[in-house]
């Protein structure tokens, strides 16, 4: 059985057991949530698609840890005019456990 979420403006398929990094969700560690916003599920009796969502299907989640991704080097040049640039940029996300698949 696997569903796909909708969270964070991204999409994932899910199954019960699997570790996302997703973007950060304001909960804390050990902390529950439920995503709601799910477009469909598979199940034994076939797929099941939303429009766009289906109503009273969720999917149960703990947090694990939060943190930052891999820093990414963003340099901006302009040949001849003596201007360059370097920023950094690390994303926060969030790691969870996905528990139960409730279509």
């Amino acid at each position: 059985m696997y569903a796909i979420i909708e969270t964070g403006g991204k999409q994932y398929k899910v199954q019960e057991g699997d570790v996302l990094f997703i973007e950060k969700l304001h909960a804390e560690d050990g902390e529950k949530v439920t995503f709601n916003r799910v477009l469909a599920v598979c199940d034994d009796n076939g797929l099941v698609a939303g429009t766009p969502l289906l109503s009273g299907a969720t999917v149960a989640a703990t947090v694990e840890k939060h943190g930052k991704g891999h820093k990414v080097v963003v340099y901006k040049y302009k040949p001849k005019k003596n201007y360059h640039k370097k920023q950094g940029h690390r994303q926060p996300y969030t790691k969870v456990t996905i528990g139960k698949i409730q279509a």
